[in-house]
């Protein structure tokens, strides 16, 4: 068997875009799924409603998601998971404990619901997914900020993933509106992030995805916002959302946004310690320093 090239080989620090050569479809190696995930980036200008600080796209602008090339996107997925599921992709660029397909996800270099042809790409991924053996033997996740959540063409595509396991990860970095601006780019209240989470909720199974980091500007997460966030994740609960549970983690590699250079990743004990009253709470919460 052929030796693999460690040049090659990913990793969970390598999330690039152009990994497998492709323009809509790349592998990641993912910390949070435990195994290979294979990602659709419907932003590949590079544009996103919301402005992370921590967010590692190259060039980041504000905008809107480009006019997606179905035919294009639908041959990419189809035959890299022909390389997944036949090939050697898994021997060759996955590091060994690693090497098992975790899911498709809607991530990419944007918020992926802002694109108007998201409901179509969709169906292309559900019927690729029934094509291929793999609907609901592989989760598909959409990765999003939830701003989009509103709209009905979205929330049927949402329910429309649910019948293949689907699960949507949504964004909630701070507990405070004025730590959220900061850390996120937008103005964004609590009843808002209250209103979204439950339209999700309601739609499919739906974790919050959360990411911790110390700040060395002196902008530092203080005890006031992680009292906010445990406040605001107890209000969705006891209004009856559906959560879950919490995804947990930090940095793994370098954000590219002005000012990263004054963000690090925090430590494994700094998540746990948020992780206890979480779980007090009687949420799954899972980990990833």
């Amino acid at each position: 068997m052929q030796v693999p090239d460690p040049a090659t080989v990913l990793t969970t620090r390598d999330h690039r875009r152009d990994a497998a050569g492709l323009t809509y479809v790349y592998p990641v190696v993912s910390r949070r799924a435990g195994g290979l995930s294979i990602g659709i980036n419907l932003n590949p200008n590079n544009a996103c409603n919301w402005a992370c600080r921590y967010c590692q796209v190259p060039d980041l602008t504000r905008g809107a998601a480009p006019t997606i090339d179905l035919a294009c996107l639908e041959g990419e997925l189809r035959g890299f998971l022909h390389d997944v599921l036949e090939g050697d992709f898994l021997t060759q660029r996955v590091p060994e404990g690693m090497r098992r397909l975790c899911d498709v996800a809607f991530s990419g270099n944007g918020e992926p619901t802002a694109s108007p042809q998201f409901a179509a790409v969709v169906e292309r991924v559900i019927t690729i997914l029934q094509d291929t053996g793999l609907a609901g033997a592989v989760k598909v996740v959409v990765i999003s900020n939830g701003s989009q959540l509103g709209r009905p063409a979205v929330q049927q595509a949402l329910q429309r993933l649910a019948t293949v396991r689907g699960e949507l990860w949504f964004k909630l970095d701070r507990g405070l509106a004025s730590a959220r601006r900061r850390v996120n780019g937008v103005d964004l209240p609590d009843h808002l992030v209250l209103q979204r989470l439950a339209c999700g909720g309601r739609l499919l199974p739906t974790w919050l995805q959360t990411c911790l980091f110390d700040e060395l500007d002196g902008a530092a997460q203080d005890a006031a916002d992680r009292e906010a966030y445990l406040a605001l994740v107890a209000a969705a609960l006891q209004s009856g959302v559906p959560l879950a549970g919490v995804l947990l983690y930090t940095l793994a590699r370098p954000p590219l946004q002005a000012g990263g250079d004054q963000l690090r990743a925090c430590s494994a004990a700094a998540l746990e310690a948020w992780a206890v009253p979480l779980r007090a709470l009687g949420l799954a919460v899972r980990v990833s320093a």
